[in-house]
């Protein structure tokens, strides 16, 4: 048994109510296949069936412990159950295999070999290396089937699952429970929080997204989808751990690039072309001049030079990362499908907005170095889940961005995307023909803040109230901190609620002012404190509002992450429809989707009373 699997076992922490912590989905084998051997209390997921070359397969769970395994039913009578690790017969010629890490990377062999159309698994299929919706979530689990509904609508494949890593995943499980996790600065509350604070694994996720496409029967409508590993960091503390990104990675279709560790400790050169000439090979140089040149793009020969000696160092490092993901997928996966993945370039982090000739010299770069990319995050001064003010300057600054990523084929990532106007997304999708992705992550934990406020269900109705003070008073303590920079974040948060709220702003005499003037208020998630407080509740250890408690991987923390696992059908279902309908909106006013098939989509929402009734619509 694995560590991660002991320690789980040991707290009574079963994927049931804390999925995707381990990798595999089998934590006790030897119990499940005491049910397995006797048929008890055994669910067969009946949506779930597909074929390999050996025969048919199955996924089959014990829920109350959430442990899964693989049923095959060879084509031969007789066969042997030889194709995946710990296999045992359960009689009638079938076969038993625990849903183990190992045991998916080689079904995903199986399965591609078989079919390579196959959409089991996430790919670079279809449409997903043009033009795409990036939905991610900072907290759970609990939005995928209503991504997989939203697909299934609207008929397009989306990047149906995003997560930074090793920011929001654990990268590893191993370092997690040596206490060896870094940690990642958030300066709006004066701290650092320890990596992966969402607490799941970047392993787990990879595995629960396939297996929950399976439950619902969504593989059926063959539409192919991604998981993008966000924010892959380049460089600065992260060289020592890189294979373990890599590893940890290996089965993400979509890989972001993130050089903004090395740029940070790059230094400027005080004569960029003497280090140029010593340090950047010369058919690099020229031809990566040459390509600027086909482009139309001038940059004198001062500013290439500074570029250049800039991003070198962090270019390097990634072509040497892009190398590593590549060879990790070779040796893992039998089939040119399965190796593939597509590339993201994100500049978002250069400092100040992007300028067009930076976008066209480092896409130049990373051609010259044989890295195809799909996608560049260009920074347009996005703010998260606010609309940007003036849509006229938004389409200019696309243009400009368009202009050079058409030359290159490449489409437009557009980062912090969440909570943009429809205007918005409309200048992003006219401009860019619709050859875009939205990065969208942080909306799904508010739309869950949103379904609890209104249910009627008591627990879950504690919960969302828990939740709301934990935000409270992170709001109320940063306001009076020392640090200034939380406490210049708390107080603009606090008086946005209030304002929008009609209330007195000048309320930061003391804390007890602050804080009588906030419980004045009516619990609301359209509360700006609780929006960017909200995504640190989930690993908190007991729901404490205190930094020591924040991103607590011990049993503590993951007690507390299983609280969202209890709420209720009522609360699930309209966290869905919340989900989903937001993903119909990105689909209408970015052109992915006619706006004719939405409102159809739309009215077909609306329609739900169950969320059993939602989930079965998925397969159709």
């Amino acid at each position: 048994m694995s560590a991660i699997n002991a320690f789980l076992l040991a707290n009574d922490l079963r994927i049931a109510t804390n999925p995707c912590v381990s990798p595999d989905f089998c934590l006790d084998w030897p119990a499940l296949l005491k049910r397995l051997a006797s048929g008890t209390d055994i669910h067969v997921w009946p949506k779930s069936g597909f074929k390999t070359r050996s025969g048919n397969w199955v996924l089959v769970e014990h829920l109350e412990s959430g442990d899964c395994a693989w049923v095959s039913s060879p084509v031969e009578p007789g066969a042997t159950g030889i194709e995946l690790a710990d296999g045992a017969s359960i009689g009638e010629g079938r076969w038993a295999y625990p849903a183990s890490f190992d045991n998916l990377l080689a079904i995903k062999n199986l399965v591609q070999e078989f079919d390579p159309e196959s959409t089991i698994f996430p790919s670079t299929g279809q449409n997903l290396g043009s033009s795409t919706l990036g939905v991610g979530a900072r907290f759970t689990t609990l939005h995928w089937p209503a991504v997989e509904w939203a697909m299934s609508a609207l008929e397009i494949g989306v990047t149906a699952n995003q997560n930074s890593i090793p920011r929001e995943l654990v990268y590893d499980v191993d370092a997690m429970l040596a206490n060896r996790l870094d940690s990642v600065p958030f300066p709006f509350i004066g701290t650092n929080v320890p990596e992966g604070h969402q607490g799941q694994s970047v392993e787990g996720m990879s595995h629960g997204c396939v297996l929950s496409k399976l439950k619902t029967g969504f593989h059926r409508r063959r539409l192919a989808w991604s998981f993008n590993a966000d924010h892959q960091p380049i460089g600065g503390k992260f060289d020592v751990r890189e294979d373990q990104l890599v590893t940890g990675c290996v089965l993400a279709s979509y890989i972001t690039f993130d050089l903004s560790p090395e740029l940070a400790q790059t230094m400027v050169q005080e004569d960029a072309g003497a280090w140029v000439a010593a340090n950047v090979p010369t058919d690099v140089v020229a031809r990566v001049r040459a390509r600027l040149a086909a482009c139309g793009i001038v940059i004198d020969d001062a500013a290439f030079a500074s570029l250049l000696a800039y991003v070198w160092p962090s270019l390097q490092k990634m072509k040497r990362r892009d190398d590593k993901y590549a060879s990790a997928r070779a040796a893992r996966f039998t089939t040119e499908v399965g190796r593939a993945y597509l590339r993201e370039l994100s500049i978002d982090e250069l400092p100040g907005l992007t300028a067009p000739e930076t976008t066209a010299a480092m896409l130049a770069l990373c051609e010259v170095l044989g890295m195809k990319i799909h996608f560049v995050a260009p920074a347009f001064g996005f703010q998260k889940n606010m609309p940007y003010p003036d849509n006229a300057a938004l389409e200019g600054l696309i243009e400009k961005q368009w202009a050079v990523c058409r030359d290159f084929g490449v489409s437009i990532g557009f980062h912090s995307g969440s909570g943009k106007s429809a205007e918005n997304y409309q200048v992003m999708g006219r401009v860019t023909g619709s050859r875009l992705e939205i990065k969208t992550s942080g909306r799904y934990t508010y739309e869950m803040g949103r379904a609890l406020s209104i249910s009627r269900d008591p627990e879950d109705r504690k919960l969302w109230l828990d939740w709301y003070r934990f935000t409270l008073d992170l709001a109320v303590s940063g306001a009076f901190s020392t640090d200034a920079t939380e406490s210049r974040m708390a107080r603009s948060f606090i008086v946005d609620a209030l304002s929008k709220s009609g209330r007195e702003i000048d309320v930061f005499a003391d804390a007890a002012t602050a804080r009588a003037a906030l419980e004045k208020l009516d619990p609301s998630p359209e509360h700006m404190f609780w929006f960017e407080y909200n995504f640190l509740y989930v690993l908190a250890a007991e729901g404490r509002a205190e930094k020591a408690a924040l991103g607590d991987h011990s049993p503590a923390g993951y007690r507390q992450r299983a609280r969202f696992y209890a709420v209720s059908g009522e609360a699930r279902l309209e966290f869905a429809r919340n989900v989903a309908a937001y993903i119909v909106f990105l689909a209408e006013h970015t052109g992915l989707v006619s706006a004719e098939r939405c409102k159809a989509v739309s009215r077909l929402l609306t329609g739900y009373t169950t969320l059993d009734a939602f989930t079965a619509d998925i397969s159709r």
